[in-house]
């Protein structure tokens, strides 16, 4: 009798199925598990004082992110810098005790490899097609780029999956969204995202894990279906996935975790199956058309709060829903815009380009390009670039880029999360505004009374030598 088809989420789900029980949860196997210094430390102590282990500690990978400042790391004595802020140390201490004592593969902080979680993941081929990957961090989706099954958890997850390389699901519903025609001129995967955010809204993939398909997804660079898988979450979804092609394999062949020789031949095998079988049914279907995404930019305080470049502030009362209206009102309120205002008039005085999203060196050419030959313009005060890893820094600086960027005016920083969110020293002053290519607004994500404004690295890029969020096709 002939199988059911299926979509690219249920075959990988049914695969890593331990257990299904009577109550419709499973027990699922997690093939590999990212942890860093924010989430791990309570996770770790728990374990020390249950005396139990680390079932499978070659499955996991350390790496500290979040808190980690990205000035110079190591003074002109050769020794490392201490970390100002006591927290910060304190979590960055436990995870560099916490890692080695149970056997956990550690990326230090002076690593060549250190980087952001989700960056370092796929770079080191730790993150591969068909498998389940977790971590405590939301933006975990972004390894669908690879094919994987990638989702956030919480702490207590953590210690779950540190002590028994499982965790207990409820299976997910599917989403297929699908995007019809090609991406015109200067609208990168970073706009594309933020299009379809800004069109299901934040809650439309709730309890649900996308599929993301069509010609614009297959065309696209390994790093570009990161990007878009990363901000899965923002749209309410649990995952965000795009099957496997050759594009995947060419970018995994080779990286130190990735299978080597016959295991590799018979991983590529494998691979090649994880595809939606036709006539397999998605439990929702959105569909895009490639031609209505422009460069995009949020105006409020949430990420279904976008508008393409050449439009302007909505007002409140155009919203049918009389919460969203409030809501709306209330990110006017906090951004300091106002109804019909122009966005490519709004004037920033930061810019950030960097985060999980939009720290690859994809980015960082796509930015480079806009600013070669020019200068960042007076009225911003702050732009800093920071690569998403050690590999990815030596590769720009190999290229030249960071040259372009200190030439453009804009800082050149060590890996990590930054200012994406105000756990480090790199925040955005209160009521300044920011271009951003991280993948949250909301109130106080930048640093305390910050107002960010989320765009593509192209577009960070032109906002920084215009001092306004600009269309960045005006420039290239």
């Amino acid at each position: 009798m002939a199988s059911k088809p299926r979509t690219l989420f249920e075959k990988i789900w049914d695969e890593h199925v331990i257990e299904r029980r009577d109550d419709g949860t499973c027990l699922i196997f997690i093939d590999r598990h990212l942890v860093h210094e924010v989430t791990s430390p309570q996770a770790f102590e728990a374990l020390r004082l249950n005396g139990r282990t680390v079932r499978h500690p070659e499955l996991t990978l350390a790496v500290p992110d979040h808190n980690l400042p990205t000035t110079a790391r190591i003074d002109a004595q050769g020794n490392r810098v201490p970390i100002a802020d006591i927290e910060s140390r304190d979590q960055l201490a436990a995870l560099e005790r916490n890692a080695p004592a149970f056997g956990v593969r550690y990326f230090g902080a002076t690593a060549r490899e250190q980087g952001i979680v989700h960056v370092v993941g796929p770079e080191q081929g730790f993150s591969l097609p068909g498998t389940t990957i977790v971590c405590g961090d939301s933006h975990t989706a972004a390894h669908g780029g690879v094919g994987a099954l990638a989702f956030g958890i919480g702490t207590s997850e953590v210690e779950h999956v540190l002590a028994t390389q499982t965790l207990l699901l409820r299976e997910w519903k599917s989403m297929e969204v699908r995007v019809e025609g090609e991406l015109g001129p200067g609208v990168s995967s970073k706009d594309l995202i933020l299009h379809i955010i800004g069109a299901i809204g934040t809650a439309g993939a709730t309890g649900h894990a996308i599929e993301y398909r069509g010609k614009v997804f297959e065309d696209m660079s390994v790093e570009s279906r990161l990007t878009v898988c990363n901000m899965s979450i923002e749209g309410g979804a649990r995952a965000g996935m795009i099957a496997p092609d050759e594009t995947t394999f060419a970018y995994l062949k080779g990286r130190p975790f990735a299978p080597k020789g016959a295991e590799w031949d018979q991983a590529v095998a494998y691979w090649r199956t994880l595809h939606t079988d036709p006539g397999a049914r998605f439990d929702k279907t959105v569909t895009i058309q490639a031609a209505d995404v422009e460069p995009t930019v949020t105006w409020g305080t949430s990420p279904e709060d976008t508008v393409a470049i050449g439009g302007v502030v909505p007002d409140p009362a155009s919203f049918a829903d009389p919460s969203k209206q409030k809501a709306a009102q209330a990110s006017l309120d906090y951004m300091g815009l106002a109804p019909g205002q122009r966005m490519d008039a709004v004037e920033v005085q930061n810019v950030f380009i960097g985060s999980c999203t939009n720290s690859r060196i994809e980015d960082l050419r796509a930015a480079a390009d806009v600013l070669r030959g020019r200068h960042k313009a007076p009225g911003v005060k702050w732009a800093i670039v920071v690569p998403g890893s050690g590999l990815v820094k030596e590769q720009a600086e190999a290229e030249g880029l960071d040259k372009v960027f200190t030439e453009a005016g804009l800082e050149w920083r060590e890996p990590g999360c930054s200012a994406c969110l105000g756990m480090n020293p790199d925040k955005v002053p209160p009521g300044e505004r920011c271009a951003s290519t991280s993948n949250r607004n909301f109130v106080g994500r930048q640093g305390p009374g910050a107002r960010t404004h989320l765009v593509s690295p192209a577009m960070a890029a032109a906002a920084a030598v215009t001092g306004r969020l600009t269309d960045v096709r005006e420039l290239v």
